[in-house]
């Protein structure tokens, strides 16, 4: 039985996003405005649970599944230090936010630009090797941990986060994969709430 990974793609896809909205934000002058930054905070809280997640439960969880594999490892090592590579480089954006830097356009395209080779290589390599080696229980406790994380609040953000301004087919195919008690809530209350924010001057 495969693994359903519409809402791992789904998340890579809103990091993605979220990187070209603040390098269109930093390229015309509009970066330092309240909403930026707050669509800013989103997108590095997004991550940090993302991310803290794979390295504390998944990554491990599939190391168990590969002992004995040599390449399979060293994959899984690379994860992590992708991970550890991209902290300073969202540490030196932030603070080129906070203070207005002239640098923030090429820091924001360092920053997207390791990001998406990073997210590129899970999507080629740790993806398949997860579909191989997991099952739909192991993936289940993997992205319980990110539910409880993110707890009722953290998912009324999360839902209409994924879906803001994605194509109607990958909107449907993200919420189809969603519980319908959750379908219903984002629908009747936390997208009118996360629009309210105004993330990103949306």
């Amino acid at each position: 039985m495969s693994i359903d990974l519409t809402a791992m793609y789904a998340s890579h896809d809103a990091f993605r996003r979220d990187l070209e909205r603040l390098a269109k934000a930093a390229a015309d002058g509009t970066a330092f405005t309240p909403q930026v930054h707050a669509g800013w905070d989103n997108f590095i809280h997004q991550l940090h649970i993302h991310h803290t997640a794979e390295d504390s439960d998944l990554w491990p969880r599939v190391q168990r599944k590969v002992e004995g594999r040599p390449k399979d490892i060293a994959l899984l090592a690379e994860m992590e230090a992708e991970h550890a590579r991209l902290d300073p480089q969202l540490a030196a954006v932030d603070a080129a936010l906070k203070d207005r830097s002239a640098e923030l356009p090429e820091l924001v395209n360092v920053l997207a630009t390791t990001l998406d080779g990073h997210l590129a290589h899970e999507e080629g390599s740790a993806l398949p090797l997860i579909q191989e080696v997991l099952t739909p229980a192991d993936w289940g406790a993997f992205t319980g941990r990110i539910r409880e994380t993110q707890g009722m609040r953290g998912a009324a953000v999360f839902v209409p986060w994924i879906v803001d301004g994605i194509p109607p087919a990958d909107r449907a195919a993200f919420l189809g994969a969603l519980p319908p008690p959750v379908r219903v809530l984002n629908r009747l209350f936390w997208e009118a709430g996360y629009r309210r924010r105004g993330l990103w001057g949306s």
